[in-house]
Formats: structure tokens, C-alpha cells, sequence
């Protein structure tokens, strides 16, 4: 009965049904959880925006000095049956912990409190999605994906759609409780990470078993795997030009929203909470009719340059009237694409990589570039609004290099289709 009607939605074989609606309630259940914490963590940037460059400062020697290692040399030493549930759990702890403090310690101990906060969750909010991420590759193969992966992140987003609801309705009845649910979702990942691992050692599986031996090399072993890939390299540099333009967006976010909710802390969370329940509807109305279309119908490459071209556009009506209804709009816009279309896209991108390259680079690709270039563009807004350039003017500062940025993707998925075709030259070769 289940299979018919998934059937009727998504082109599925029988035997990959079982594993394609474990790996979509496991995305729900992330992203769910995600979209609990993630008002808070904004509210904290509007509310301490002043000290914001420092934050993404905490948070990029975080990620590269302590969580890559830490997530690298434990998938050295582990297998995804056990690091991927271990990651989860790890999170889901550290919640716990959080919610004891934010009753426990004094009113004026906050401050410190938001910023340990608000670093914590931009390394959660990362991590655990590499790791999802990480896995569906691992699982899928490239023909899969490009059928499977629109499902699976309609799932995700339907998490996105209730943890916003979640916290937009609850966040000024209950407070800080609404964490206590992320708790119990991270919980139900980890169980479904661990039954769709054990689902890839069965002989009938549809989906790719894992290797008998856990992924070789140390706790940077990342860094090089990019750095001597070209392929890699192209993915590094889509990266950085996505960070930038999300980056800028992000701070001026948080001085328009700051700007109109004054002294309104818990409005200002339900306010973020909204926008993030209108980036999910339009995104998961897309993944569920679109997305799958899009990305076999237009190719990877111009689906990798769709969400681009919004923010071309985007930067340049922002330019003209920088106000915080135009700014809504174009998050809204921008967020959505890059969930619905730009995320799987890009994700399909590494099923054509090495198991070492999809465990090794992603974590590097996704913290030390994806946090670093939050870094760098940062400190660039901050140095660019330091000499008197307003919102506007920055704004259009950000149009050539989302020009660039559209070119980046283009070419990128010109080298991902090259890839499979290369290989299926060779595979026919040999047979």
C-alpha cells in the first residue's frame, strides 16, 4: 500500500522503497530538529550583532581546530553504523546541557550564555547535516540520487515547515523548553541512521554496502583530498562564492530585523521563526513538484546556476531599495532555492567521488571553507560598513561576484557529467 503510493510520487523501485522513506524520516527528524534551534541562534545574531564578526570568528577556529578533527579521527576509527548515531547523540547531550544552564545560572550570565549558544549551533546546524548528507551518498549511487534525493529533501523540509511552527507558536509560552524536542528528535536520527546501515548489510538491499573496514587516514586527511582534486577544487570554489552571498545577506539581516524589533527578543525569534516557515512551504511545494524534474530536465550545471542568478538579481534590488521588506523577500527566495534545488544538486555532485573523499572532504568542505568563507565575508561587510558604505551600496558590491558565482556553477556541472560519462566509457570498456 505504501509502496503504490510513494510509487505514484517518485520514480522508485520496490527494493529501494524501505530505504528511501528511512532515509527521508531521518532528514525529517534533522532538519526538524534544526528548525527548533535555529530562531534562537538568529535571534542571539540580532540581539549581539555589534559582536556578530566575532561570533563567525568563534565559530570558523571551532570547526577547524576542534569539531573537523574530532569527526575525522573518530570516522577513522569507526564505521558510519556507529560515528553517524554517535554525532547525533553527541548534539542531543550537549542540548540537555544548555537547557540546565539557561535555568540554572543567573539573568546577567546571558550574554555569555547566547554567544556560547549561538557558536554551538552554527557548528550543529553544519555538522549535522554533513553527516546526513555524508550518508545518502554513501548509500545512493549517482542514478539514484538524481531519482531519490528530491524525495528525501521533501521530507527534510517538512521537518523545516514544523520546527518553525514549533517555535514561532511556543517559543513565548514555553521559552527554552522547545529545545527539550530537538532532544528526542536527534534521538529518533540516530535510530533511523542505525537501521539504514543495517538495512546496507542485507543481501537483498538496493542501496551500496559499506566497506567491511573503516575510511583510512588521519584527522586532516580532507585537507589534501581537495587540494589535489580539481573536481573538489571547483566544488571548494562554489562554496566560497555561495558563503559570501549568503554571508552578506545574513548580516543584513540582522540589522534590519534588529532595527525593527527593538528590546523585543522573543518577537524577533518568532519573527526568524516565520521567515524560516515560508522558505519551507515554498520549498517543499518545489522539491515535491520540481525539483527532480529540474535536475534531470536542465542538467546539474544549470540547476547549480538557478539560485545564483537570484542573488544577481536579488543584490541588485536590494542596492536600489535596501529596505527590510525587500530583504525578506530575497532571503526567502534565496534560502528556498538553495534547499530545494541547489542542495540536492550539490549534493549529487560527491556520488561520483570516492568513499574517502565523501567522508574525508565533505566535513572540510562544509567547515573549514563553507565557515571560513563566512569568515572572510564577515569581516568584509564589517570592514566595508566600518567605511561608511551603507546597506545598499553593499549590496551591490555583492553583484559581480554572484555573476561569478553563476559561471562557477555552470562549470561545475559540466565536470560532474563529464566524470560519469568517463567512467561509463571505461565500465563499458571493460566489459
Amino acid at each position: 500500500m505504501i509502496a503504490t503510493t510513494v510509487k505514484k510520487l517518485v520514480s522508485v523501485r520496490d527494493d529501494e522503497v524501505s530505504a528511501m522513506l528511512l532515509a527521508t524520516a531521518y532528514g525529517f527528524c534533522i532538519l526538524l530538529s534544526y528548525y527548533i534551534i535555529r530562531p534562537v541562534r538568529d535571534e542571539i545574531s540580532s540581539a549581539d550583532r555589534g559582536n556578530l564578526q566575532y561570533l563567525w570568528t568563534a565559530v570558523f577556529l571551532v570547526m577547524v581546530f576542534v569539531a573537523v578533527p574530532l569527526y575525522s579521527a573518530v570516522v577513522s576509527r569507526y564505521s558510519r553504523g556507529v560515528f553517524i548515531p554517535l554525532a547525533n547523540r553527541f548534539f542531543a547531550a550537549n542540548l540537555l546541557i544548555f537547557y540546565a544552564v539557561l535555568y540554572a545560572l543567573p539573568e546577567n550570565a546571558r550574554p555569555w550564555i547566547d554567544r556560547v549558544f549561538y557558536v554551538w549551533a552554527s557548528v550543529f546546524a553544519l555538522f549535522v547535516v554533513t553527516v546526513f548528507w555524508g550518508f545518502m551518498v554513501d548509500l545512493f549511487t549517482n542514478e539514484q540520487g538524481k531519482r531519490l534525493f528530491g524525495f528525501i529533501v521533501v521530507g527534510s523540509s517538512l521537518g523545516g515547515i514544523i520546527g518553525s511552527v514549533i517555535t514561532a507558536s511556543l517559543i513565548e509560552r514555553i521559552s527554552f523548553t522547545v529545545l527539550l524536542i530537538a532532544v528526542v528528535l536527534l534521538e529518533a536520527a540516530a535510530r533511523c541512521a542505525t537501521i539504514l546501515h543495517r538495512k546496507s548489510s542485507g543481501g537483498k538491499s538496493a542501496i551500496r554496502r559499506e566497506e567491511t573496514e573503516p575510511i583510512r587516514g588521519g584527522a586532516l586527511s580532507g585537507i589534501p583530498v581537495v587540494f589535489q582534486s580539481p573536481y573538489l577544487r571547483r566544488i571548494a570554489l562554489f562554496i566560497a562564492l555561495m558563503t559570501f552571498a549568503s554571508t552578506i545577506l545574513y548580516f543584513q539581516q540582522a540589522q534590519l530585523v534588529g532595527e525593527a524589533f527593538v528590546d523585543n527578543r522573543l518577537g524577533r525569534t518568532a519573527f526568524f521563526a516565520k521567515i524560516d516557515l515560508a522558505v519551507n512551504i515554498i520549498t517543499i511545494f518545489t522539491q515535491a513538484f520540481l525539483t527532480a524534474h529540474i535536475i534531470r530536465r536542465i542538467g546539474i550545471g544549470l540547476s547549480l546556476a538557478l539560485v545564483p542568478a537570484v542573488a544577481l538579481l536579488g543584490f541588485f534590488g536590494l542596492g536600489v531599495y535596501p529596505l527590510l521588506g525587500v530583504l525578506v523577500v530575497l532571503q526567502v527566495l534565496y534560502r528556498s532555492g538553495r534547499y530545494a534545488i541547489t542542495k540536492p544538486a550539490r549534493e549529487v555532485l560527491f556520488t561520483v567521488v570516492s568513499r574517502e573523499e565523501k567522508y574525508k572532504s565533505k566535513p572540510f568542505l562544509d567547515t573549514a571553507v563553507y565557515r571560513g568563507g563566512d569568515l572572510i565575508s564577515g569581516w568584509i561587510y564589517t570592514g566595508l560598513a566600518f567605511v561608511g558604505l551603507s546597506l545598499g551600496a553593499i549590496a551591490l558590491v555583492a553583484v559581480p561576484f554572484a555573476a561569478v558565482w553563476v559561471f562557477a556553477g555552470l562549470a561545475l556541472g559540466r565536470r560532474q557529467e563529464n566524470i560519469v560519462r568517463e567512467r561509463g566509457a571505461v565500465a563499458t570498456d571493460v566489459a
